[in-house]
């Protein structure tokens, strides 16, 4: 096998990978969601348990892009990309990490009765969910138009997670015995939207990854 064609196997093994982790992170936070629709403590200790598979992954991303740069050496736009891998690889372990969060909190409500429908948080998910998925494939096919098309999905996010707010912040000023309920789903709602802030992140690196400028596409 000639150096070239190493590496770009090596390159497609990265891409494999960081799909893999993009993979798991939709289905945490899809699960998650789904588990505090219904309280299934159950389902959420299997999400903050399968976390280890996740961080297993991100570990793999990180020896195979050393070992890229180590024996091949790579410069300019070759280099970026596995650089950029390390940075997407990071930022979809913190993802895991805070759908984890979210199975968190439905353990903490067990036992409670949900003092309203959970129907919003998961519609903010699904856009998130999809916006994961677009992210990782702006990556692979290094599609800066799919990668722009994050910060009109966070746009999105953003307004569900404002509606979400102030529906939980009437709840709370009209009945003070929702407060510590509420505060925990105002908790879920952040965590949704800062997952969502991190596959734009992923986007912007993208854009940076094709064009060789950083763009701001939170702005």
């Amino acid at each position: 096998m000639t150096a070239r064609k190493e590496f770009d196997h090596g390159l497609e093994e990265l891409r494999e990978l960081l799909l893999a982790m993009g993979a798991h992170v939709q289905n945490a936070l899809r699960d998650s969601l789904k588990a505090l629709q219904t309280l299934d403590v159950v389902e959420a200790t299997r999400i903050v348990n399968a976390d280890v598979e996740l961080n297993r992954l991100d570990e793999k991303v990180s020896e195979l892009g050393a070992r890229l740069i180590a024996t091949q050496q790579p410069v300019a736009k070759d280099l970026r990309r596995i650089l950029i891998a390390f940075k997407i690889s990071n930022d979809l372990e913190r993802m895991g990490d805070l759908s984890v969060d979210i199975a968190k909190v439905v353990k903490r409500l067990e036992g409670q009765t949900l003092i309203k429908p959970i129907i919003d948080l998961p519609r903010m998910g699904e856009t998130v969910q999809s916006m994961t998925k677009e992210a990782i494939q702006s990556f692979v096919q290094e599609n800066v138009d799919l990668a722009y098309k994050m910060a009109k999905d966070d746009d999105q996010v953003d307004a569900l997670y404002g509606e979400i707010i102030r529906e939980l912040f009437e709840l709370m000023s009209k009945d003070p015995s929702t407060i510590a309920q509420a505060s925990q789903l105002s908790f879920v709602g952040r965590y949704v939207e800062r997952i969502g802030d991190y596959a734009t992140n992923i986007g912007e690196n993208v854009v940076y990854l094709v064009t060789g400028k950083r763009p701001e596409l939170n702005a």
